[in-house]
């Protein structure tokens, strides 16, 4: 997958990580597509390593978008726990 597909898959799971854990969150759009994007990659590798299975295949693989999507969940609830603690203070 090229750069442009990432951030396509990047987007879409950063988006559906939101919404699977709704709340407030320290961060717009563009954290959104960073978490997204960096959640794929992060997703993608523990795939590989815990399971050894190569989890990004395509743009439309069931495994490349499980794996982006726990990615992103993993990064977002981490994201909350350091950027929703400076925020709180105010």
């Amino acid at each position: 997958m090229g750069i442009l597909g990432w951030i396509l898959v990047g987007l879409i799971a950063g988006i559906i990580a939101k919404l699977l854990m709704p709340g407030k969150d320290p961060g717009g759009i563009i954290i959104t597509i960073l978490i997204g994007v960096a959640g794929g990659l992060l997703g993608g590798w523990l795939g590989k390593v815990i399971f050894g299975v190569d989890s990004i295949d395509g743009f439309f693989e069931l495994s490349t978008w499980i794996a982006a999507i726990v990615g992103s969940l993993i990064l977002l609830a981490l994201y909350r726990l350091v950027a929703g603690g400076r925020h709180r203070h105010s």
